[in-house]
């Protein structure tokens, strides 16, 4: 075949081979070489590659840093003491009271159970004993879970113990968010490089909250078992490891089987990771999970007034975290049995009072829907719907009056009585009120079908009382009189109805129980008991006081006028002696506070509380020794160690006691050279403490106590102030003890062969009655009024009404106690006279002589009455404007014949102490 040669026209084949090959040859590339685009491709990844992982290097190490700055220090975690809840024990050790914000009972490592750890650990992190605060391999697994699960639910957590502690500790949010958690997981790891794992399961295992209201395992133990930690068995032990994923839907009362199942979960894990063999797991889980009943201690019955003002005093002294967290062990002096018959004595007196004086007030309501005709099972429904009131003691029932005629009712024996809640259950019981009391009703108002009252079952017995909650109130405080201990305080009816402490904390005129002070500091003065003072009308001013009887004795002993309590004789002692000089003495003993200077504030018109009047009456007790009544004996902090116990009495060592050193007080600020053996001995006193040395033999039990292991006997060291004389106090001892005997408080002494001494009080009005009195180690005051002050009636006096109180509560604190004898002092002589009104018997000291009442005016004891010593510039126009106080002025003077020096210099009012009125009346 012959080729054509090319004919080189455009678009033959020769013509175009021929353009591509000058193209390449002269031409720019069309296309680069494939390993040339590779290069470059790669380059541009490898560059953005290296941007991209700088800037999430930048971000990350941002984000750590943001982290890491703001994560809390974990070396706290090195001396963690966990918020541990305060008790407080009665003087035998018994428990009375809880205090805490969260109830938890530590546990140490060492003391906590093998089953219990491994529970918690085979439920909570299996790997916690390996891992170095996280597991990896549980986040990983967690994570795809979460993925498998949709949207809208809670991620599944992956913390181990230690990120636990971390939050819990550290943290403490639970919010989610991967900021929070990875905060968690850096905390964790550090914690693990501080702690060791038993102090890092310890805390963990005391911090957790495990439901209704228990923190850690050993409140847990308690709550739902009724048994201490180690006493649990494996069954037990799992359904505390349980508690953690979920303490309310594991709850055993409300969800039994949700928690019986999550039990079995946590037994199988412990038999998985070898903590149970499968046998036993499988023996666990065939147990029923029954949980017991826990009642949390406190306040015992009847110690809720006595708790409340320890509480009190505790939040004063340490603040609130150090009361309710710090874990406190606070023993106290209260008597359990003397606090019990006390608070009975004390309600029996007042539903006595109301029963006489305020008729029957009505039923608590009236129920529709009960009749006559209606069936037992229309009215136990319809009692058990109703709240009980609150106020209602234990042992009485709420009822319903099924037939009004014959007094029949209806009520619930056995219910669970919750004040303020429906009742729960009970067996339906019928019975009749008794006869005495359907009269009563009659009188003010009749019964109807359906009304719901509160009765009180009689033992042995069909009848029933009637009860009523009365609305007069009272309190009652029994202390040591050498010590101040209380033993029993009640501050009223029902702690549940009104948590006001009547015996601390309401201020009232004592009334006639002032008295015995302003004779005090007549016998610190030098007058005997035997001096007369004339008893016959006076006026200050508009004012004219009165005796109680309203007549006059004329001249009268100072014996026999404080055992009657004759008011005109007190005052003009007291304008004798000079007010202020009462006064002081009154602040300096403690039974106010402060008192104006005016005549009236010597009958009793200044406030006072039953506590502080129980301290001034057992300074007279004790022999002029300033007695400061304390309810608590020492406080321990968590370690053991005693961080308080009352000031004034301390044991030293004997050799401390003999020699020069007994007779020669130590010198104001210098150092004692006792050998203290309790840690707070005082080692020196202040300036102007300095007590003069005892007179009064004490006991020889109260004074050398052997103590175990030491050497030297320990002796009773007495440092509190004297604010009288002993032989002043023994003398108005003396004079109170007649008037027990034979005066205006006889029926306080009925059938008490025990020596005691007392004085009854009634303030302005019959507003307050009191009684306070003593033997020659405890002293008792009892005060009955209203919480807004009014009359309790015409002639409802101290004696009357408080006397026979005080009596029930003294026969009981003193049964079984040796009887002791008031010890004379030296220097006074015990002499039995004729006071002019009857024989009776005083202690004299040197220089007085029995039966004689010598001319003051002559012997250097009197002097001219200013306006400063009787009030007068202080003195109300009238009787109703004597509440103004100071700053009045009056134009009257003792009429004793003695008046005021024209021109003296005033002294400046004082502030006035409350509502003066006439004062003590009986």
């Amino acid at each position: 075949m012959t080729r054509t040669p090319s004919s080189g026209e455009p678009g033959s084949s020769s013509n175009k081979n021929e353009g591509r090959d000058a193209s390449s040859r002269h031409g720019p590339a069309w296309r680069r070489p494939r390993f040339r685009q590779w290069r470059g491709l790669l380059g541009t990844v490898a560059a953005l590659a290296l941007v991209g992982t700088t800037g999430a290097v930048v971000l990350i190490w941002t984000q750590y840093e943001g982290i890491v700055a703001d994560l809390p220090t974990v070396e706290g975690l090195r001396t963690y003491q966990p918020p541990v809840m305060s008790r407080l024990y009665a003087s035998d050790d018994r428990l009375i009271a809880e205090l805490a914000d969260e109830r938890r009972v530590f546990v140490p490592s060492s003391a906590i159970p093998d089953r219990v750890k491994n529970a918690f650990i085979a439920a909570e992190d299996q790997k916690f004993w390996t891992h170095k605060g996280v597991d990896p391999m549980a986040i990983a697994r967690a994570g795809l879970t979460d993925l498998t699960r949709g949207k809208g639910r809670r991620p599944i957590g992956a913390s181990t113990i230690t990120q636990q502690v971390a939050r819990v500790m550290l943290l403490g949010s639970n919010a989610v968010s991967m900021k929070r958690k990875a905060k968690e997981a850096f905390l964790a790891m550090r914690i693990e490089q501080v702690l060791p794992k038993e102090k890092i399961l310890e805390i963990y295992l005391n911090e957790i909250y495990l439901g209704s209201g228990a923190y850690g395992i050993g409140a847990a133990a308690q709550t739902y078992f009724n048994k201490p930690l180690d006493q649990l068995d494996d069954a037990e032990a799992a359904f505390l490891g349980a508690l953690p994923k979920s303490p309310t839907n594991y709850n055993p009362v409300r969800f039994p089987e949700a928690a019986r199942g999550r039990r079995n979960w946590v037994l199988e894990r412990m038999a998985e990771t070898g903590a149970l063999t499968h046998e036993a797991a499988r023996a666990a889980e065939a147990e029923p999970l029954i949980p017991h009943t826990f009642v949390r201690p406190g306040p015992a019955p009847g110690s809720e007034w006595f708790a409340e003002e320890v509480r009190r005093q505790l939040l004063e002294k340490y603040g609130q975290d150090m009361t309710m967290q710090g874990g406190l062990d606070v023993h106290t002096s209260l008597d359990p049995a003397l606090q019990l018959t006390a608070q009975t004595v004390l309600r029996q007196g007042l539903m006595a009072y109301d029963r006489a004086h305020g008729g029957w007030r009505g039923p608590v309501k009236h129920l529709q829907t009960v009749s006559a005709s209606s069936s037992e099972e229309e009215w136990v429904a319809a009692l058990n719907a109703e709240a009980v009131p609150l106020g209602m003691l234990d042992q009485w029932r709420l009822a319903v009056v099924l037939d009004p005629v014959h007094g029949r009712v209806g009520w619930l024996e056995g219910a669970v009585v919750r004040r303020g809640v429906a009742m729960q259950g009970g067996t339906p019981q019928t019975g009749a009120i008794q006869d005495r009391d359907l009269s009563w009703t009659r009188r003010f108002r009749l019964l109807k079908a359906g009304d719901l009252v509160m009765i009180e079952p009689q033992v042995g017995s069909s009848r029933v009382a009637l009860m009523q909650v009365p609305h007069v109130e009272g309190a009652v405080v029994t202390l040591n009189a050498r010590t101040g201990r209380v033993m029993a305080l009640v501050g009223g009816w029902s702690f549940q109805t009104s948590q006001f402490d009547r015996a601390t904390q309401a201020l009232r005129q004592p009334g006639s129980s002032f008295k015995p002070f302003v004779y005090l500091q007549a016998m610190e003065q030098g007058i005997s008991p035997s001096q007369s003072f004339d008893d016959s009308p006076v006026s200050y001013g508009t004012w004219h006081p009165n005796n109680y009887e309203k007549d006059f004795w004329g001249p009268t002993s100072l014996h026999d006028a404080l055992r009657e309590s004759r008011n005109l004789v007190t005052i003009r002692l007291a304008a004798h002696i000079g007010i202020k000089n009462v006064a002081d003495l009154a602040t300096r003993i403690g039974l106010v506070d402060s008192m104006p200077h005016v005549l009236p504030a010597a009958l009793g018109a200044v406030e006072t509380t039953v506590l502080k009047e129980a301290g001034a009456y057992a300074s007279l007790a004790a022999g002029g020794r300033k007695v400061t009544p304390t309810l608590i004996d020492d406080v321990q902090d968590r370690e053991g160690h005693v961080i308080w116990r009352p000031e004034g009495i301390s044991l030293v060592s004997a050799s401390a006691q003999t020699g020069d050193a007994a007779a020669t007080p130590p010198v104001p600020g210098q150092p004692s050279d006792a050998d203290a053996i309790f840690p707070d001995a005082p080692k020196g006193q202040d300036a102007g403490k300095v007590p003069a040395p005892a007179a009064a033999p004490v006991q020889d039990n109260a004074v050398k106590i052997i103590m175990p292991g030491q050497d030297e006997i320990p002796e009773v060291q007495d440092n509190r102030p004297r604010v009288a004389s002993e032989q002043s106090a023994f003398q108005i001892t003396t004079m109170l003890q007649d008037v027990i005997r034979r005066g205006t408080g006889v029926q306080a002494g009925k059938g008490i062969d025990n020596p005691v001494a007392g004085k009854t009080g009634t303030s302005q009005n019959f507003n307050d009655a009191w009684f306070a009195g003593y033997s020659p180690d405890l002293v008792t005051v009892v005060w009955i009024g209203f919480d807004t002050p009014e009359s309790l009636g015409k002639n409802e006096t101290g004696g009357a009404i408080a006397g026979p109180i005080w009596n029930k509560v003294m026969k009981t604190a003193l049964e079984g106690r040796p009887k002791l004898d008031f010890a004379a002092p030296e220097g006074v002589t015990l002499v039995r006279y004729d006071t002019g009104r009857g024989v009776a018997i005083d202690a004299f000291k040197p220089g007085q002589i029995p039966g004689v009442s010598v001319s003051l005016a002559d012997n250097g004891a009197s002097h001219e009455l200013t306006a400063a010593d009787t009030g007068a510039e202080n003195m109300p126009d009238s009787e109703s404007d004597m509440a103004a106080g100071a700053g009045q002025s009056g134009t009257g003077a003792a009429s004793s014949g003695q008046t005021a020096t024209p021109g003296a210099a005033k002294a400046p009012p004082a502030a006035s102490g409350g509502d003066i009125g006439m004062g003590g009346l009986y």
